[in-house]
C-alpha cells in the first residue's frame, strides 16, 4: 500500500492513494485509511468528502470499534464508471467491459481474419467495443475509455515497431487509429504489462507493493510492479521475461539469441515436442495425467522456473503471478514447478518466501488488464504527480 503525504501541493496525489486505498480494501474506514497511507485523520476525512460527493465512493455499513461510534465502512461504488478492455492476439480479438472494481460484466470473443491488413483489425476492435457497451446497455458518458492491449514493442505514442509476430504491423500507430474509430480515450500497453496492471487493480496482487507477472501467451512476456509502482523501463518496454537465456544451446530465438524461455517454452514450441497433438490437445492431456505429455509440460515449466528464479534473485520480490490463455488446464502444474523452484534456490530463500500463485483471471488476464488500463491511468497514485504539485 501506497504513502500519502502531508505536505502542501499534493492533493491529487493523496487523493488517488486514498482511493487506491479503498480499490485495494474488501471495505475499510476512514481510521483505517490513515493507518495504512499515513495521512492525517483530517485529510482522510476531507478527501473522502470529495470523493462520496464525486460517486467515485459509497458508504457502505459500519464496522465495531475500540469504544465510541461505530466506523463507516467506505467501499468503491463499482457502477460509476466503465472501461472496454480489448486484447488483440494475432489471432483474435478478446474484449470486455468492466466496471470500476475490476469485475468483467461482459464478455466478447472474435476470430482475426488470416493476414487482415491492419486498419481493418482496427476497425474490427473499435467495432468490438460499440457492440460490448450497445449489448450491455451502458451510456457513452459512463465509459472512461478504452483500453488496449497489443504485442510489443510500443513506443511512447502508443505506435507498434516491428512485432516479431506481426511483420505487417511496423509502425502502426494503433493508439491514435483505435481512438478515432471508438471516439472514446484509449491507453495502450502490451499484453503482459496490462495483465499486471490488471492483476493489481482487481485480482491477488492489490496489496502488494511488488510482484512480478509471467505471461504465457502466444508469446512469453512480464510485468513489473516495483515500490507500488509499474515498471515500463526507459522505451517502456521492460519485463521481457521471456527473453532470458535457459538453453544457451538451445535453438535459435527471433530475437537474435538463443534458448530464450519463449524460443523453447512457448506454444510452438511445446507442439514441436509432440507434433501430432495441438497445444491444447497436449495441455488436456497433461491435466488428465497422460506420461508422456505430463514430461513435457513438466519440461517446459522447469525451464520457466529456471527463468523465474533469476528474476527472484534480481528483483528480491515476494510475490510471482502466472497468468495467460497458455496456462489453460495445466496451470497448477507451471505453478507447482515454479514454486518448488523459487523455495529451494533463490540466494535469499531464507530471509522471506516468495509466493506463486496463479491467476485467477488467467485466461482473459490481457483483456481484463486492458480495461485495467483506463482505471490505472485515470485513477492510479503516480509519483510524478508530486513534481507537477
Amino acid at each position: 500500500m501506497q504513502q500519502g503525504t502531508n505536505l502542501p501541493k499534493v492533493g491529487s496525489y493523496n487523493r488517488a492513494v486514498v482511493l487506491e486505498a479503498i480499490q485495494a480494501s474488501d471495505g475499510i474506514s476512514r481510521v483505517q485509511i490513515a493507518s495504512v497511507t499515513g495521512l492525517t485523520a483530517q485529510t482522510v476525512s476531507v478527501i473522502v468528502r470529495r470523493l462520496l460527493e464525486e460517486g467515485l465512493v459509497i458508504e457502505d455499513g459500519s464496522a465495531p470499534s475500540n469504544g465510541g461510534k461505530p466506523r463507516t465502512i467506505l467501499r468503491i461504488d463499482a457502477q460509476a464508471g466503465y472501461a472496454v478492455g480489448v486484447h488483440f492476439d494475432p489471432q483474435e480479438l478478446s474484449c470486455v467491459l468492466a466496471d470500476l472494481a475490476g469485475r468483467p460484466i461482459a464478455r466478447l470473443r472474435l476470430k482475426v481474419r488470416p493476414r487482415a491488413r491492419p486498419d481493418a483489425v482496427i476497425r474490427q476492435m473499435a467495432r468490438a467495443a460499440r457492440r460490448i457497451l450497445r449489448e450491455a446497455r451502458v451510456p457513452d458518458g459512463k465509459v472512461l475509455g478504452v483500453g488496449l492491449a497489443c504485442p510489443g514493442p510500443l513506443d511512447g505514442e502508443g505506435v507498434m515497431v516491428s512485432p516479431p509476430r506481426l511483420p505487417d504491423w511496423d509502425r502502426v500507430p494503433i493508439k491514435a487509429l483505435l481512438r478515432e474509430y471508438t471516439r472514446f480515450p484509449v491507453t495502450v500497453d502490451n499484453d503482459a504489462t496490462a495483465a499486471a496492471i490488471g492483476e493489481r487493480w482487481a485480482g491477488i496482487a492489490r496489496s502488494a507493493p511488488g510482484f512480478a507477472y509471467l505471461y504465457l501467451g502466444t508469446g512469453i512476456g512480464g510485468g513489473l510492479f516495483l515500490d507500488n509502482q509499474v515498471y515500463r523501463g526507459g522505451s517502456l518496454n521492460a519485463a521481457e521475461f521471456g527473453h532470458i537465456t535457459v538453453e544457451p544451446e538451445g535453438p535459435a530465438c527471433y530475437c537474435g539469441n538463443r534458448g530464450c524461455v519463449e524460443a523453447v517454452c512457448c506454444p510452438s514450441a511445446i507442439e514441436a515436442a509432440l507434433p501430432a497433438l495441438s497445444h491444447a490437445a497436449i495441455c488436456a492431456a497433461a491435466a488428465a495425467g497422460e506420461p508422456e505429455a505430463r514430461r513435457v509440460i513438466e519440461r517446459v515449466a522447469a525451464r520457466l522456473a529456471d527463468a523465474a528464479v533469476s528474476v527472484v534473485n534480481m528483483l528480491d520480490i515476494d510475490l510471482l503471478v502466472l497468468g495467460g490463455p497458455a496456462l489453460r488446464e495445466v496451470g497448477e502444474i507451471y505453478r507447482e514447478v515454479i514454486a518448488r523452484a523459487v523455495a529451494e534456490r533463490p540466494l535469499a530463500r531464507r530471509l522471506h518466501t516468495v509466493r506463486v500463485e496463479t491467476s485467477p483471471i488467467a485466461a482473459d488476464a490481457a483483456a481484463i488488464g486492458a480495461a485495467s488500463l483506463v482505471f490505472h491511468a485515470t485513477y492510479a497514485p503516480r509519483l510524478g504527480a508530486l513534481l507537477s504539485g
